[in-house]
């Protein structure tokens, strides 16, 4: 991809005076290490998502890490996922010593398939997590029923997915804890960032526990912990990107409708699906090409001044490392959908004119590739 030629970026984090003077106040404070407002963020977003509890972070995986901790996910346990995400879904398993397990995923959402799920149910599975995947929720409330039926824990991922629903309710709220991230991509940020949210009290506290090196009390350590803290200085972003997100969602939507108008038609794609009950937020907007080979679209639309994505090119069963470990897995939806997915610019900062250049950019591979 020639970057120079980039007229239309896939991403473009947008950060305005409010987050600037939130910072800057946070500096002239003296207190830019966690303090008064990471608690305020927390508050703020727990009550967004509709969660009692919010817990802060440095990282989405961080979140997701204290989370499987903070649920006595370890060594012997299975914890089943989807292989159709970014690795940190995976890592975060890894890291508490369990070992993902890898169910397939629905071909029209791109989000694990509760029907898959049941039949890889062993002895030894203590978890659900779900990837509420693109800036949509996963079937929950199938989901939630197998979690119930065998008295499993279930751990959203929900770091590309702030403001979706599933029948209306949040994620965030769907699971017994749930994990953000506010990378600087993501539908809002704090430059670096995640954040748990939970109903449960216990879970809360395990989880403040394991952020802040073990210790409930200071210096007092009863687990091993991790420095997985935020700072006022990102919870000062997020407190104003917070203010923002709800307009900067209905601009991704407004902007996901106009590109299915205007691609609706095109040979050889198919543009993003919505579930029935959901509120699809559009992280990602990704179509699915179904002739000629993916890098030549990308090649014809990156010449068209149009950046894209590919998220994801491997299943993370495939992955050098996880096939070092032994990981394996059997899903051939996931296997189809990561050789031929691209995702197209959808972010809150594009005109109508960089819209219109995106779908001309596909109209334009698609004729060339016939």
């Amino acid at each position: 991809m020639n970057v120079s030629n980039i007229k239309v970026p896939i991403a473009k984090p947008i950060i305005g005076d409010e987050e600037i003077e939130n910072v800057v106040e946070v500096l002239k404070s003296g207190m830019i290490a966690q303090g008064p407002k990471v608690e305020e963020f927390e508050e703020k977003f727990a009550e967004w998502v509709g969660a009692d509890y919010g817990i802060a972070v440095n990282s989405g995986t961080a979140a997701l890490h204290v989370a499987l901790l903070s649920c006595d996910i370890g060594e012997g346990d299975e914890v089943i996922t989807t292989p159709f995400t970014f690795i940190a879904s995976g890592n975060s398993i890894l890291y508490t010593g369990a070992k993902p397990v890898f169910a397939d995923i629905d071909l029209k959402t791109y989000t694990i398939d509760p029907n898959s799920i049941e039949n890889l149910i062993s002895e030894n599975t203590k978890a659900i997590l779900p990837v509420q995947l693109y800036g949509q929720s996963a079937n929950m409330d199938k989901i939630n029923e197998i979690a119930e039926k065998y008295g499993l824990t279930v751990i959203e991922d929900a770091a590309q997915a702030h403001g979706a629903t599933c029948n209306g309710e949040k994620v965030g709220s769907l699971g017994d804890m749930s994990c953000f991230s506010f990378y600087p991509t993501k539908n809002m940020t704090t430059s670096e960032g995640g954040i748990i949210t939970t109903n449960d009290d216990e879970l809360a506290e395990n989880a403040k526990v394991f952020r802040a090196h073990g210790a409930s009390i200071r210096y007092h350590h009863d687990e091993i912990g991790y420095n997985f803290r935020m700072t006022d200085i990102s919870a000062a972003i997020g407190l104003a990107q917070l203010d923002k997100i709800d307009g900067f969602n209905d601009k991704r939507i407004e902007n996901a409708a106009y590109l299915n108008a205007g691609l609706k038609n095109v040979d050889g794609i198919i543009t993003p699906y919505c579930a029935y009950g959901s509120k699809h937020v559009y992280h990602q907007y990704t179509i699915r090409v179904e002739k000629g080979d993916r890098d030549d679209w990308v090649d014809i639309i990156n010449d068209c001044g149009v950046g894209t994505g590919i998220h994801y090119p491997i299943p993370l069963y495939n992955q050098p490392i996880y096939r070092k470990l032994g990981l394996s897995g059997n899903c051939p939806n996931a296997e189809l959908v990561a050789d031929n997915v691209i995702s197209l610019p959808v972010h809150p900062s594009l005109t109508k004119e960089d819209l219109d250049l995106v779908i001309e950019a596909v109209k334009t591979a698609s004729n060339e590739l016939d």
